[in-house]
């Protein structure tokens, strides 16, 4: 299982790349190479489902934007981000500057 995050197709449509996943994130390397290993197959049945006059060429990338998720949600988590959210809000107390 995969999922598909983001197809970017060039201004001409000639070209399809084509952001993907593994569920879990597990085997990457794995499903990219078994993914450019059918890419030919994929682009023909992209081809019968699609009203275009060329198929674009497809290109597969794993999407970066997983890892960069988890390393903000590892962030999120640290204690010193967790005692600045845990913390009373000062600014509220304060009287305002503007208002004298």
């Amino acid at each position: 299982m995969i999922t598909v995050s983001e197809v970017r197709m060039t201004a001409d449509l000639r070209l399809a790349t084509i952001y993907v996943m593994p569920l879990g994130g597990q085997d990457v390397d794995v499903v990219a190479a078994a993914l450019d290993r059918n890419k030919r197959f994929l682009r023909g049945e992209i081809a019968r489902h699609i009203n275009l006059k060329f198929a674009p060429e497809i290109r597969f990338a794993v999407d970066p934007r997983f890892d960069e998720a988890d390393r903000i949600e590892r962030l999120l988590r640290t204690p010193a981000v967790q005692r600045d959210l845990n913390k009373p809000d000062d600014d509220q107390n304060k009287p305002d500057d503007d208002q004298s």
